[in-house]
């Protein structure tokens, strides 16, 4: 009964993923936590990440943005290495009360830089995929952090989604690979990670229907809804 309560989960969060373009670790992980235990939700979380934002990237190919996607992540892919063998060393509760606040801090930032027209450059690319891409290898789930900046690049809907999950895929590889060196991919840790992952990928279909449907107003209101609750979520762990 729990993994089928843990696939109806990972479905309705592939399909908030799938809107949005984040929203997934942060359901699943507590789940998985409680389940697994927090050391193990992390690589299980990763692998269902990879296959989820697979999933994104078939769905959106055609308005992938490659320049985008190949500048973030020439410094984000080993960044990420970097994180990952960061993530042990370092306490859990301060890199999740950083980046819970910075979270909620990008609602109001995020919009008063399209307010004044403000936008991402080819150079600002490659220094948040560095920032960005150690952040991952570090904490959960940085999601919610890849989308503002691709945001502020110009990209939006379809072109955001599939230029974010193709970046997030990345990370998120480059960050298993580095789970597996380190000897913690053992083969429950695995078929965990894929049955979570079947689960995205499922809700993630669901969700490119609703995407089509909803305005560019209501697309940036769910957005700002998911960074306030990636940063309160992550707060509430702390605190």
């Amino acid at each position: 009964m729990i993994y089928l309560a843990l696939a109806l989960i990972g479905i309705i969060s592939g399909m908030i993923s799938g809107v949005v373009g984040t929203g997934s670790s942060i359901i699943l992980l507590p789940i998985l936590a409680y389940i697994f235990g927090a050391k193990l939700a992390v690589p299980i979380m990763a692998i269902a990440s990879i296959m989820g934002n697979i999933s994104r990237v078939i769905l959106w190919r055609h308005e992938l943005d490659v320049k985008a996607f190949l500048l973030f992540v020439s410094t984000g892919v080993p960044a990420a290495v970097l994180g990952a063998n960061t993530l042990w060393a370092i306490p859990a509760e301060l890199s999740s009360l950083c980046i819970g606040l910075f979270f909620i801090a990008l609602i109001p930032l995020r919009r008063l830089a399209k307010h004044h027209g403000f936008q991402l450059n080819r150079f600002h690319l490659v220094i948040a995929g560095a920032l960005l891409g150690f952040l991952t290898g570090v904490v959960f789930s940085t999601g919610p952090l890849l989308l503002p900046v691709f945001s502020g690049y110009g990209l939006t809907k379809g072109a955001l989604l599939a230029t974010e999950a193709a970046s997030s895929f990345a990370l998120y590889a480059s960050k298993s690979i580095a789970f597996g060196a380190l000897g913690i991919l053992k083969q429950d840790v695995l078929l965990a990670g894929v049955m979570v992952g079947l689960s995205l990928m499922a809700g993630n279909y669901l969700g490119k229907l609703m995407v089509l449907k909803i305005s560019e107003r209501m697309f940036s209101l769910c957005l700002d809804g998911m960074l306030l609750l990636a940063g309160v979520s992550m707060l509430w762990g702390v605190f």
